[in-house]
């Protein structure tokens, strides 16, 4: 029992550094309007261990946070509640989704992120706009998601493809 206690805590504190580490090292990419966080590939880990989920959570949470102490993060203190949020929620609904699968890959786990990133991270990033419209928010929203697209359903499925070869390798 320990053991497992153990094992998930540290699958978490890795999979949060990760996150966190490929969010600032490439930073310019990760935070402002157009974006596509490197990172947020690492949501289909989800479907691979529920230690993902606050794994992700915190990663993102510590990303925008020292986005906002750098001076990257545009969206400032907003992003550092709805970020983690938005990144959390679609971490868990990714493990939820874990056994719909196709060609053996967890297909459906990569669509969360982009959905619900597109929605609340385009609204965050209107709302802290100086002259926020409708209009705007689609935009943003598209932007944001196709930047989610980009990171989770290509390189997650990627990554997800290598976790399978090696699984499968064993």
């Amino acid at each position: 029992m320990k053991s497992r206690s153990v094992r998930f805590l540290t699958q978490t504190g890795l999979i949060a550094a990760l996150y966190t580490a490929l969010t600032m090292v490439l930073a310019p990419f990760a935070f402002g309007p157009v974006q596509c966080r490197v990172g947020e590939s690492l949501t289909v880990l989800a479907a691979f261990t529920p230690a993902a989920v606050p794994g992700l959570t915190v990663g993102c949470m510590l990303s925008n946070l020292l986005g906002l102490a750098t001076g990257a993060n545009v969206a400032g203190a907003l992003d550092v509640l709805l970020g983690p949020l938005a990144t959390g929620l679609a971490a868990w609904l990714s493990y939820r989704l874990r056994r719909v699968t196709w060609g053996g890959l967890p297909m459906l786990s990569t669509l969360p992120p982009v959905l619900l990133n597109a929605v609340i991270i385009g609204a965050e990033l209107t709302l802290v706009s100086p002259t926020p419209t409708g209009g705007m928010f689609l935009t943003q929203m598209g932007l944001v998601g196709a930047g989610q697209l980009i990171a989770c359903v290509g390189g997650g499925l990627l990554l997800a493809k290598t976790i399978k070869k090696i699984a499968d390798n064993r």
